[in-house]
């Protein structure tokens, strides 16, 4: 059994869905404690099955039994306890995505989970929460809704705008060059930022900075890649303000960092 697992979708509900991860116990006999995941800019609907996942972040305990979660973007590193018998099916959405349901004020709302109703969900098709739920049907539900929001939606909206800008710049870029492109006031695109997704603008910049230079750790050896061309590569300062950011998220340092304790993205 893997423990961990990754799914994908179609190229079109990519743009709104990042992918589908699994945290699956549910043939097992015996807790899983201290795994961590790691904030990645992303929001995350979490599906329970079975019996509960017990989930640390910096705000807060939340003991997840059967059901629907909304999670938060985390701006921390997050400990979970898996009991035996549970399965957790995670869709990874983009930060943008809920900007698409502007009726969401989120700007309140990092590092926190909330549980929701199925029938709160705007998919057509009914959600199987069971432990012996198909992914293929999941996959279905996602890409059938998805892509007809983006056949509707054709063009995208300031917040999909500022992600897709951030990227284009590879993380280096600020708020001020980011409201000259689109013409906008900072003030007014922080704003809308926050709401849409609960972060600074810098705040995310930041978290996919620290994200690209761990992945870089996980994929490299670290003997042979020295921690200043980490720095350097993903445009920190220095190696000791690389450092300090890392320590900041993850409470311990690049060298002391054990990725077999995280629930880390598989290598696509």
């Amino acid at each position: 059994m893997n423990l961990y697992s990754e799914y994908y979708v179609s190229e079109n509900c990519e743009r709104f869905v990042n992918k589908i991860w699994y945290l699956d116990n549910s043939i097992g006999e015996s807790l899983i404690e201290n795994k961590l995941v790691l904030p990645n800019g992303c929001f995350n609907l979490a599906i329970v099955s079975g019996n509960a996942i017990e989930v640390h972040t910096s705000k807060n305990k939340y003991t997840m039994n059967e059901g629907f979660y909304f999670c938060s973007q985390m701006t921390n590193k997050v400990l979970v306890n898996i009991q035996p018998k549970t399965k957790i099916t995670i869709i990874q959405l983009h930060a943008w995505t809920l900007s698409m349901f502007p009726i969401y004020d989120l700007s309140n709302f990092t590092d926190s989970i909330l549980k929701i109703d199925q029938i709160e969900l705007p998919f057509k098709t009914k959600i199987d929460s069971g432990l012996n739920s198909d992914i293929s049907e999941l996959i279905n539900t996602l890409n059938t809704y998805f892509e007809e929001l983006s056949f509707s939606n054709p063009v995208k909206n300031q917040i999909e705008k500022i992600c897709e800008i951030i990227k284009f710049h590879n993380e280096e870029i600020t708020v001020s060059e980011i409201g000259k492109s689109l013409n906008v006031s900072q003030r007014l695109l922080q704003i809308k930022f926050k709401t849409a997704t609960g972060l600074t603008i810098k705040n995310y910049i930041q978290i996919l900075k620290f994200r690209k230079s761990v992945d870089q750790m996980v994929n490299s050896d670290l003997e042979k890649l020295k921690l200043t061309d980490v720095a350097l590569y993903n445009k920190y300062f220095d190696q000791s303000h690389f450092i300090k950011k890392f320590k900041d998220v993850t409470k311990t340092t690049p060298k002391m960092f054990n990725s077999s304790l995280y629930f880390l993205s598989q290598k696509r």
